[in-house]
């Protein structure tokens, strides 16, 4: 598209929100400059998925939003505007063929996150956009509107219009150490408290250290509040136990749900044998016992768990570990079932934000129009992803919000 004032227009950082801002602004006319500190564009969305890049999740507008734990109306008009089927077109037509897999989640079928940064790169410059790896220090504003930026060494750059793309706070080694909370700042914006989300969780007692490395697949994970019992998360996958508490999928999903974390209020209950009853575990055991008859209940459990969890299975059910077999009695059986079907870790709380896949909180979404992105307080001034109070679980939903924002941000600041 031709845009007849051919704007000027300052991106802030070469992520998944500001490669997309920026191609959207070049698209619709403006001269785009995209701003990166690092000496690459994409460097957090290389590693996303796990080197996969899960792009985005293939469903409808209203099981999207449902995934959206933190303001999800704000993110309405973004996401009509830039949908996940745009998404999926978008990248298709750039070259880079899309599978659908569990959970309607969506990535690339090579299955290299690389194709998805090389992709947008391209695209970026294949529009003539300007990329100076550069770290700006502060936004220019006078009399209400923004007029250009400073990068480190006070050299000014004059634009008509600056869209903030910095990401949070996780993953500091990958740029994003929190740059666009102080434009936002410096603004006079507000910025909610920032706190890890997507996060592993650390673990009290010793439990979780003895059983390092251990991985789960196929189990359900339930997280309670203690304060009222009330289950507050629950979810079937695949876990792992580290040397500080609990990480994977189902973990990091959780640790979405936890927002008044304090030592001790919540706990993970985790059921080793979900596809099981009480009852037909009880047959399942008693199976193995007639097998290892003679042996002692150490020596009767590895064909029902793993190896590393054998003796810390054995010490809460409360049974000797050099008694035989055939001599456990009916009452002991039901205290190991009971710890099968819910092993449970109190959590400690958070690991640092350092190690959480996004950051929860940011711009306060009050100052902020969404149908444009633009800030309410200072014309000219865009937010798009991560840097906006938006967050939400895992599945490609938060790419999805960078995708959508950045979009959005990128067609408005270019009129």
């Amino acid at each position: 598209m031709t845009n007849p004032m051919n704007k000027r227009v300052a991106v802030i950082g070469g992520g998944a929100a500001g490669m997309v801002a920026a191609i959207k602004a070049a698209e619709f006319g403006a001269d785009v400059t995209l701003f990166e500190r690092n000496e690459r564009l994409g460097k957090k969305l290389r590693i996303t998925g796990k080197g996969r890049c899960n792009v985005t999740n293939d469903c409808e507008r209203d099981e999207f939003l449902s995934n959206v734990p933190t303001n999800p109306r704000f993110i309405y008009s973004a996401f009509d505007n830039f949908s996940t089927s745009d998404t999926k077109d978008f990248f298709e037509s750039l070259g880079v063929p899309l599978k659908t897999e569990r959970g309607k989640r969506v990535f690339p079928v090579s299955d290299k996150a690389q194709d998805i940064v090389d992709a947008l790169s391209k695209r970026v410059r294949e529009l003539g956009c300007r990329v100076i790896y550069k770290r700006v220090r502060e936004i220019s504003i006078s009399d209400g509107m923004v007029d250009g930026l400073f990068v480190h060494g006070n050299e000014k750059y004059d634009f008509d219009s600056v869209i903030v793309c910095t990401g949070g706070k996780s993953y500091p080694q990958t740029g994003s150490d929190g740059d666009g909370y102080k434009f936002a700042i410096d603004a006079g914006h507000t910025v909610t408290p920032l706190l890890p989300s997507l996060v592993p969780l650390e673990a009290l007692g010793r439990t979780c250290a003895r059983l390092q490395g251990l991985s789960l697949k196929n189990v359900s994970l339930k997280i309670r509040d203690t304060e009222n019992a009330k289950v507050i998360y629950e979810d079937f996958g695949e876990m792992m136990f580290t040397h500080f508490g609990i990480t994977g999928p189902l973990v990091l999903s959780a640790s979405s749900h936890l927002p008044k974390m304090t030592p001790g209020r919540y706990r993970a209950e985790i059921d080793l044998k979900p596809a099981l009853d009480e009852k037909e575990l009880d047959k399942r055991i008693l199976s193995d016992f007639s097998k290892y008859a003679n042996k002692d209940f150490i020596n009767a459990l590895s064909d029902l768990l793993p190896q590393k969890l054998i003796e810390p299975m054995i010490e809460r059910s409360g049974i000797d570990a050099r008694k035989k077999v055939n001599l456990i009695t009916k009452e002991e059986r039901k205290a190991l079932i009971s710890n099968i079907k819910e092993f449970c870790v109190d959590i400690k709380g958070f690991r640092p934000i350092s190690e959480a896949i996004i950051t929860s909180g940011g711009v306060n979404v009050k100052e902020i129009n969404p149908k444009t992105m633009e800030s309410k307080l200072v014309a000219g001034l865009y937010f798009a992803g991560e840097v906006i109070d938006v967050d939400a679980y895992t599945g490609g939903f938060n790419l999805q919000i960078a995708f959508s924002t950045g979009a959005l941000a990128g067609e408005n600041a270019a009129y």
